[in-house]
């Protein structure tokens, strides 16, 4: 697949680079995308919930009141679940949310959602991606000029003294951010309308996912 590339301006340049079709041009499966993107959010959560059973809250020991004469239904504590201050019953503990997936599969489901990405065409490549100071004022300008209103993620070759320019300049949009190629996460690529580019993240993508 072969796509036009942009400088950061916005203005087509008279080159086109050609993406790799065993990444962007691979069959899009759904059901592998959703099993991915939950794996994400699961493996996100700390499992640090915590509440005390009857066994783990204060008071209690003696009987409330005696067991016949009163009219009431008899009691053995006052720290059951039914009074108030009283332990809890089936709720949460903390626990682990995290869920396994081969190797293969989490790279098929990359695949996947960079081909759904292509083949819609809200892939942007632009030529480089440089900036002389961090400047969230002319990282709004080219972003406007790139993909207009649209969010956009933004893919960084390396880490280096330019990417974290760029970082910087794009932290503060609340419709952009920016990962580093190597990084590459389904919930990133399906959480944003656009996702930009340099030329040199190809090869990075194309290294990471290429059979």
């Amino acid at each position: 697949m072969k796509v036009d590339v942009y400088t950061l301006n916005g203005k087509k340049t008279s080159e086109t680079v050609e993406l790799p079709a065993e990444i962007f041009e691979a069959p899009v499966n759904v059901d592998l995308m959703h099993q991915a993107y939950v794996r994400q959010l699961s493996n996100a959560r700390r499992g640090t919930h915590s509440t005390k059973g009857r066994s783990e809250v204060s008071g209690g020991g003696a009987k409330p009141f005696r067991q016949k004469g009163t009219g009431r239904a008899r009691q053995g504590s006052n720290r059951a679940a039914q009074w108030v201050g009283g332990g809890k019953i089936h709720t949460p503990k903390p626990r682990s949310y995290e869920k396994d997936m081969p190797k293969k599969m989490r790279r098929a489901a990359l695949r996947s959602a960079l081909s759904a990405k292509a083949g819609e065409q809200e892939i942007v490549v632009v030529d480089e991606l440089k900036l002389n100071e961090p400047k969230t004022k002319e990282m709004h300008a080219a972003l406007q000029s790139l993909v207009g209103e649209s969010t956009a993620l933004i893919l960084l070759p390396a880490k280096g003294e330019n990417e974290n320019l760029v970082a910087r300049s794009a932290r503060n949009l609340p419709y952009a951010k920016t990962l580093l190629a190597s990084y590459l996460n389904v919930r990133d690529l399906l959480g944003y309308e656009k996702i930009i580019m340099p030329v040199q993240v190809i090869d990075v993508i194309s290294e990471h996912l290429g059979k």
